[in-house]
């Protein structure tokens, strides 16, 4: 009889008044790779964490190898046989192999610790995955394929009998990716159960024996993935048809414009199509006859970077176009390239009619190229900053007289600004780190659409990651006015398909660091991105 080393039952979780996971059943025996699906915002990261105790489920049980907890404490999981190998590794680089492995839990004797001990059973270890590195290598040293193996020898060393693998493979080469597999057979047939998160379908198509699908918190689809095609897979994370209806927020500002709209009415969601712009058809229709497209407001040409190349694409005025791919496609570092973050190696980028070769992100924000970045706490946010020096970092100069703050200018930006995003509370003194995380990303994206600025290209990746439904509904209707208004040439990066049907007025499908083919109009649905993303010959064929 097979041993269920994983069984969580009825897992419910919210954050005030969103449900994240709804009543979730999982079920994982011994010996099972179990994959686990569903786009950003699915509720994978909110399950992964209540099973590593970093969140309390508010109903439900988790059961490890027979013992049921209503919630578990990290030292608890642990204890009870739990293992997490998230995608930012938790490795520290200066430590050895061996001092990783058993950090918080050295072997002493006579007071010391016992190193030689140490390094005879990390050995041990590392022979059992298989690792190609010694337990006195230095982790920092270590190629991220080892780094990987590493974390996972530490997990075998406290008895784990569940492990759970968050994208895996996102930072790997593809030898170090063929490798990991190997690792993941042999661990299955040792007898552990594995939880694999990941949304590439090749992988699951090689190793999972099962897959459970989360939509919305809820599980939409579960069965063993043997005789399962990859349409089937693609359909059960995106939904039928039938239900991917495209969902276009507003284009306009209910009232007045970007810098003098009221606050929003955060209960009203818009459904219906857009507005058209100004020399555009409207969403979802082909060009009139005898209509000319607007021209280029960004034109990049044959760019290369380190990962990715050559990219052609175009962006015109007043248009929201989206770059679409699985994780490491190279969508980031397209734009992080055009912002002069990354260094291209070849290419033209013309903001209208001027060339432009950013070298630094000052000179992007020279030629009116402004960038959003997808981790806003590491690369956008001030947290210690007042809301207000936060969103007008860039525009205080401009506002000066003679070399002093206008301070009385500035507030009034602000607070035409705080009306226009919705922010809440619209306090210009609070610090940006007491803010929620949609009120902190409508932080960043206000230093770029407030009156005092101008740009004529906003890039952003992952524009609403980790922001609750309301605030992800005012960014959409924020930056499709701002381009509506403003003629501002948007261009976006986003691995949920469901926010590039929303916003986007085309998307690009990006693959192996390559344009791999277009969806636009009626073409554009959340199966269709998926379809692209996982079999880019598809998405060629789309182009």
């Amino acid at each position: 009889m097979t041993t269920t080393n994983l069984r969580i039952s009825g897992l419910t979780k919210s954050f005030g008044g969103v449900r994240a996971l709804d009543g979730v059943d999982l079920t994982v025996p011994a010996g099972q790779v179990h994959a686990l699906l569903g786009h950003n915002g699915a509720g994978k990261s909110t399950l992964i964490k209540c099973l590593g105790g970093a969140y309390p489920p508010d109903a439900g049980t988790i059961e490890v190898c027979g013992t049921p907890y209503s919630r578990l404490t990290p030292r608890e999981s642990i204890a009870s046989g739990v293992a997490i190998i998230f995608q930012t590794l938790s490795v520290v680089d200066a430590l050895t192999v061996a001092e990783n492995i058993f950090l918080g839990q050295e072997w002493t004797r006579h007071g010391r610790i016992d190193r030689r001990a140490q390094e005879e059973v990390a050995a041990g270890l590392l022979q059992r995955v298989a690792a190609k590195c010694s337990p006195r290598d230095r982790v920092g040293d270590l190629p991220m394929g080892q780094r990987q193996l590493v974390e996972i020898a530490k997990a075998l060393s406290r008895s784990a009998a569940v492990l759970v693998l968050d994208e895996p493979t996102a930072a790997l080469s593809g030898a170090e990716t063929d490798a990991l597999a190997e690792r993941v057979e042999d661990l299955r047939a040792q007898g552990l159960a594995l939880v694999y998160v990941t949304h590439l379908l090749g992988e699951v198509e090689r190793l999972a024996d099962a897959v459970t699908v989360l939509r919305d918190g809820r599980v939409t689809h579960h069965a063993t993935v043997a005789g399962r095609t990859r349409r089937e897979l693609v359909e059960a994370i995106a939904g039928p048809p039938a239900e991917q209806v495209r969902p276009r927020t507003e284009s306009g500002p209910r009232t007045g414009s970007i810098g003098h709209t009221p606050a929003p009415d955060t209960h009203h969601v818009v459904h219906a199509p857009a507005a058209p712009r100004a020399g555009h058809p409207p969403a979802g229709e082909a060009p009139r006859a005898g209509h000319t497209p607007d021209p280029p407001r960004l034109e990049v040409e044959a760019l290369r970077g380190p990962g990715f190349g050559p990219v052609d694409l175009t962006v015109a005025a007043g248009e929201r176009v989206g770059l679409f791919g699985l994780i490491g496609s190279g969508r980031t570092r397209i734009l992080e390239t055009l912002y002069g973050r990354r260094r291209a190696t070849a290419g033209t980028t013309r903001v209208g009619d001027r060339t432009v070769s950013p070298a630094r992100p000052a000179d992007a924000l020279a030629a009116g190229i402004a960038l959003v970045p997808a981790d806003r706490r590491a690369q956008g946010l001030f947290p210690t900053m007042t809301a207000q020096d936060n969103a007008l970092l860039p525009s205080v100069q401009p506002l000066s007289r003679f070399g002093v703050r206008a301070l009385r200018s500035e507030r009034r930006v602000f607070g035409a600004l705080a009306d226009a995003v919705g922010l809440r509370p619209a306090r210009p003194g609070l610090p940006a780190g007491a803010f929620s995380g949609g009120n902190q990303q409508k932080l960043v994206l206000g230093r770029w659409i407030n009156e005092a600025r101008h740009v004529e290209v906003l890039l952003l990746d992952e524009p609403t990651q980790g922001v609750d439904v309301g605030a992800r509904q005012e960014i959409y209707r924020v930056v499709s006015t701002l381009a509506q208004e403003r003629g501002t040439a948007v261009l976006f990066a986003s691995s949920d398909p469901e926010e590039i049907v929303a916003l986007a007025d085309r998307c690009l499908i990006v693959a192996q660091g390559r344009i791999a083919g277009e969806l636009s109009g009626a073409e554009l649905t959340e199966q269709a991105l998926l379809s692209a993303a996982h079999d880019p010959l598809t998405a060629e064929g789309a182009a």
